[in-house]
């Protein structure tokens, strides 16, 4: 497989029974296939050590985008890897793999100590950016909830229980 930011060809490396490609000797990327990264982002997955000690010969060639090397033409999408913002990833819309550029790794595994820190994190986050939308929308439909009420009340008055389907003994309901 090659390399989607310097074409040199990728060896393989095995990590915890995974079996990972990696730019050594190159520019020292990492293919994570799908659901494969997530078993190396922490601080407390030590296994990941080994692949942050990569021989780095070169510099990148291709501009991102890069092309998936799993799915290639298919164009890599280049995102954040958490709320904080401090790294970008790119991934394959297709086959949901991941690819890092070397010191990527690195830099995910310092940005939370675990997965709770990183919950916490993105829960301030959206509470900053939408708590404000949703205290309007809930107190219009506190708003809405008490009109049918009050017509649910209304309601009950006017008919009363024995023509409400279940309330009755053998009734036509």
């Amino acid at each position: 497989m090659k390399c989607p930011a310097c074409e040199n060809t990728m060896t393989e490396r095995k990590v915890s029974d995974i079996v990972l490609d990696v730019c050594d000797n190159g520019c020292g990327g990492i293919w994570f296939d799908k659901s494969e990264f997530k078993k190396f982002d922490e601080p407390h997955e030590p296994d990941a050590d080994t692949l942050l000690k990569l021989n780095v010969n070169k510099r990148p060639t291709a501009k991102a985008p890069y092309s998936c090397p799993r799915c290639a033409p298919v164009k890599l999408f280049r995102h954040f890897s958490s709320v904080k913002r401090h790294v970008s990833i790119d991934s394959c819309p297709k086959c949901t793999g991941v690819w890092l550029d070397v010191g990527e790794l690195a830099g995910i595994k310092q940005e939370f100590s675990s997965e709770a820190e990183r919950r916490a994190a993105a829960e301030t986050v959206y509470s900053e950016m939408f708590n404000s939308e949703f205290n309007t929308l809930r107190a219009e439909s506190l708003d809405k909830l008490r009109t049918a009420q009050k017509f649910a009340q209304a309601f009950r008055f006017i008919s009363p229980s024995y023509f409400i389907p279940g309330k009755q003994s053998g009734g036509a309901f």
